[in-house]
């Protein structure tokens, strides 16, 4: 039988909605100010929403005499006819649209626009219940909690779930509307956990921007005496400084991350309270399977660490708080009234058609809020349609944007700025001068991509969702609530707020059942159900067979009705195929292969495609094939680099990069890709590709401070490449010593790994293991602070390779002098590699694991001092070699991978005018 799992993109309605009563309805959204009313019999229950402007005032006397209510709304656009078992729309009358009647929906559509017109209904009730006044902080709170709080009062939402966050100890799931102070909530629930029972407390929110501004909100606890560790970023965080936090502040894979730290368990124990910001996005499609699997850990009545769940209003929170084993609060007050309406447009054929309505609705929207002195935030579905929507508004408030080319950013960003338009999306280098205008109303309208929906706080009066789908994909109810959730934020002094989302006539009566269901949290972990398994086998909670069987039965996709065990045992068996676990009888037990895999991160499919990938490939001839070849594996075999699209202006400009295998002094007139078919030369990958190759080949472009490299490629744009793309080549890289990956893979990778990662420094090919020294000698914690300085004099004394003899350890290095001492003899430095006819001989001492193919074919890691070609493949007569490997990194090879054993002295960056003294000998 088939698991009983809903996929949250269908829209259904909650059963307490969807069981809604039948009743004779004649409800009407109307915006025509002569509106003929008919005669309603009186067991009809009639109502009629209108606009809120004098030019109404006749129909609201028709309406008054003919005994029929109404309600007037401000902004009011959408045009609806709403009976028992029917509802039909009309285009809107916005952006110059004639409002032309919709096809009639039926069923579970009509039922939502019954259920959106009593949502809104409800909302203008003209003599709204009296506000509750705030609670000052002392009613709930102890006196000495107090100083750490932002208020000295607390708002209704606040006063309602702080006696079960001071007072209870059970897990909850707290669920509030946006704006309705959320972070007080979770900050009541550290307080107890550090100041009550002297325990550490962990906050997790789902984005890096987050982590950012929530450290930022408690930089007063750090006044205070309380020591508050933000855990984000690309380098390993100090170890020493986590383990002595009160309170981490992390992403969810951040701390995912420490719990697979072996030396940070002990900490781990210590914790007594997981505060997870924004639960609802266990339904994430990205994000949602990590969290899941963390909090299927923890959750349960018997857990020693309490969680505390921060929620959007989701239709089907009593199920995730049964789940959880939790308390649901659910808070339903919020300082401001927001509206959210369908501006329904005709249903265009052609791409550019539906495009330019959507822009002409932007602009209307956006006019007749800025007119009152609001603030407007534009979301678009892509960096593209940022840009164009960006330039119509500039262009309505009269900005000469037809001056701008389409690929000049800085051009574009003057323009809009002048007329307070102001842009941002994820790689764009303005984006935080952009958030800053936009937070001191320097500017009036935002146009963003998602990213501002679930990160910065930017709120505004009126929120505009111009687009249906994000990067080609359909976009989420999540995101678009998210998105709504912006209006009217009290952050901004507003009291009200508008919503839009402009959709057209196919798609009105899917969205408004969408939004009308509102949240819908639904498990996504069975499509990385691998990766889960692995990560519980690595922390020790799984063993047998029957222990990832009984993990299974703890997930959210179990208790929402997916109860065959064949996913997990599926599970089990490919990480068994792949080499991650053993399986012997029962028992499972992790190799280094999987506990590698598992605490890198990487995802057992993506690490499936990379191997399979580049062991089909043939050894390749020379350093510049090898090149070429993984890096073009690993930007189409990870999906994550796949993904990234390649901006339209810059399309022509990656083309070329690639064509000139990332040389920048080939890219001539002659070899540039431009004119017709120009835009149509990039596939998924390519922007990967490109960055990878520029990193590799042209080094030099790094070195100083530019904007744009290889014919207007802005750094930003490959920023996503070079965040990511380390972390796959770190993980090929130690497979060397594991022998899980042919040599010639795991000797480029972790030169690559070094290059790209230290890029700033412009390193050359066959930098890696100098740059692996100086890592070794600044240690994990001091990475950023000290390995400039010792690369930087390496090369300034004419190093090339950490192969200088043992002494006094340089100036800079962090390490002691016994740390030092071992640190050289861990070196490749000292092992001769010398190949035969038939075999390879190693010497020179203990300490390496050597490594000898012949053609694709490899043998395991030896420790011997001679080392057997392995039998040719096919009777191929290909090339032979051998390559040894540290297990703390370091290694060297034969024959073409010898590049890679220290810097080319023609790829050597020229020396300082003042290195820093003392390093080699």
């Amino acid at each position: 039988m088939a698991p009983a799992v809903r996929s949250a993109a269908v829209p259904v309605l909650p059963p307490a909605l969807a069981a809604l009563e039948s009743r004779p309805v004649w409800w009407r959204k109307v915006v025509d100010p002569d509106f003929d009313v008919p005669a309603v019999p009186t067991d009809v229950d009639a109502r009629v929403l209108l606009p809120d402007s004098s030019e109404f005032q006749p129909l609201k006397a028709r309406l008054g005499a003919a005994g029929v209510p109404f309600r007037a709304v401000r902004h009011w656009l959408e045009q609806e006819e709403v009976s028992a078992t029917a509802a039909t729309a009309w285009l809107s009358d916005v952006g110059g649209v004639v409002p032309e009647r919709c096809e009639a929906v039926a069923g579970e559509g009509a039922r939502a626009a019954r259920l959106a017109f009593e949502m809104v209904w409800d909302l203008h009730e003209p003599t709204p219940a009296a506000v509750p006044d705030p609670v000052p902080v002392a009613r709930h709170v102890p006196a000495d909690w107090a100083r750490f709080l932002p208020f000295p009062v607390l708002n209704p939402a606040q006063a309602q779930a702080a006696p079960h966050l001071v007072d209870g100890d059970s897990h909850l799931l707290i669920t509030a509307p946006t704006g309705a102070g959320k972070t007080a909530m979770g900050m009541l629930a550290v307080l107890k956990a550090i100041l009550h029972e002297g325990r550490k407390a962990a906050w997790l929110v789902p984005q890096r921007s987050l982590t950012d501004e929530l450290d930022r909100e408690l930089e007063a606890w750090r006044d205070e005496g309380l020591r508050v560790e933000r855990l984000s970023g690309e380098y390993a965080v100090d170890v020493e400084a986590v383990k002595a936090a009160d309170l981490w502040v992390a992403t969810t894979e951040k701390f995912e991350a420490i719990c697979r730290a072996s030396s940070l368990q002990a900490a781990l124990g210590e914790v007594g309270c997981l505060v997870v910001d924004e639960i609802h996005l266990l339904g994430s499609p990205n994000r949602g399977a990590l969290l899941e699997a963390l909090l299927a850990r923890v959750r349960g009545i018997d857990s020693p660490v309490r969680i505390v769940g921060l929620s959007a209003t989701v239709s089907n929170a009593a199920e995730v708080a049964e789940w959880l084993e939790a308390d649901l609060v659910a808070t339903t007050w919020r300082p401001s009234r927001v509206t959210w309406q369908l501006p329904t447009i005709p249903a265009a054929s052609g791409f550019t058609a539906n495009n330019r309505l959507r822009e002409q609705v932007v602009l209307d929207l956006t006019r007749r809020h800025t007119a009152e002195g609001g603030s407007v935030l534009v979301f678009c579905g892509s960096k593209r349609n940022v840009r164009s929507t960006a330039m119509a508004v500039a262009a309505d408030r009269g900005a000469p944007v037809h001056a701008v080319a389409a690929d000049d950013v800085d051009g574009l960003t003057k323009v809009c700025a002048e007329v307070g338009v102001r842009l941002h999306y994820a790689d764009y280098e303005h984006k935080h001068a952009a958030e800053r205008a936009f937070r001191a109303r320097e500017a009036d309208v935002l146009v963003a991509t998602s990213t501002v929906a679930a990160g910065v706080n930017l709120p505004a009066r009126a929120v505009v969702v111009r687009d249906v789908s994000i990067g080609g994909e359909p976009i989420d109810t999540s995101t678009v609530l998210q998105m709504f959730g912006r209006a009217g934020r009290i952050g901004a002094g507003e009291t009200e707020g508008w919503s839009y989302l402009v959709v057209d006539e196919t798609q009105r009566a899917d969205w408004q059942t969408r939004l009308v269901a509102g949240y819908s949290v639904y498990s996504r972990i069975r499509d990385s159900l691998p990766d889960h398994v692995l990560a519980e086998v690595l922390q020790g909670r799984i063993g047998t067979m029957d222990d990832a069987q009984a993990w299974w039965v703890e997930t959210l996709a179990h208790a929402q009705g997916d109860d065959d065990l064949e996913p997990v045992q599926e599970a089990v068996a490919f990480l068994v195929d792949e080499g991650h676990l053993t399986m012997a009888g029962d028992r499972l037990d992790i190799t280094e292969l999987g506990r590698l895999t598992a605490r890198m991160m990487v995802s057992t499919q993506t690490g499936h495609r990379l191997r399979r990938t580049l062991g089909l490939l043939p050894v390749p001839h020379d350093a510049d094939e090898a090149e070429n070849a993984l890096s073009l594996v690993l930007s189409v075999a990870v999906r994550d680099l796949a993904g990234i699209p390649v901006p339209e202006p810059v399309r022509p400009a990656v083309a070329t990069v690639i064509k000139a295998g990332g040389k920048t002094s080939q890219i001539t007139n002659t070899t540039s890709v431009k004119g017709l078919g120009s835009q149509t030369t990039t596939a998924p990958g390519d922007l990967a590709w490109a960055a990878l190759l520029l990193a590799a080949r042209s080094p030099h472009l790094f070195d100083s401070p530019r904007r744009r490299v290889a014919g207007g490629i802005p750094l930003a744009t490959l920023h996503p490449v070079y965040e990511q793309a380390p972390r796959f080549l770190a993980w090929l890289a130690a497979q060397g010593v594991l022998g899980t990956v042919h040599p010639w893979i795991a000797v480029v990778a972790a030169d690559l790994d070094h290059r790209v990662r230290w890029r700033g420094l412009a390193p050359g090919r066959g930098a890696g293991r100098l740059l692996w020294m100086c890592e070794e000698m600044a240690t994990r914690a001091h990475l950023r602070d000290v390995v400039p300085g010792l690369w930087r004099s390496a090369v300034a004394r004419g190093l090339r390779a950490p192969d200088w003899p043992p002494g006094r350890s340089p100036a800079g290095c962090v390490l002691d002098h016994a740390g030092y001492t071992a640190l050289l003899r861990e070196r490749a430095t000292n092992h001769a590699l010398v190949a035969h006819a038939d075999h390879a001989t190693v010497t020179g001492g203990a300490g390496v694991v050597a490594v000898a193919w012949r053609g694709r074919v490899w043998t395991a890691p030896a420790t011997t001092a001679s080392v057997a070609y392995p039998p040719a493949e096919d009777d191929d007569p290909t090339e032979t070699g051998v390559a040894v490997f540290t297990r703390r990194g370091d290694y060297r090879a034969t024959g073409w991978l010898a590049a890679y054993t220290g810097l080319h002295v023609e790829d050597s960056p020229p020396p300082p005018a003042r290195a820093r003294r003392g390093l080699g000998r």
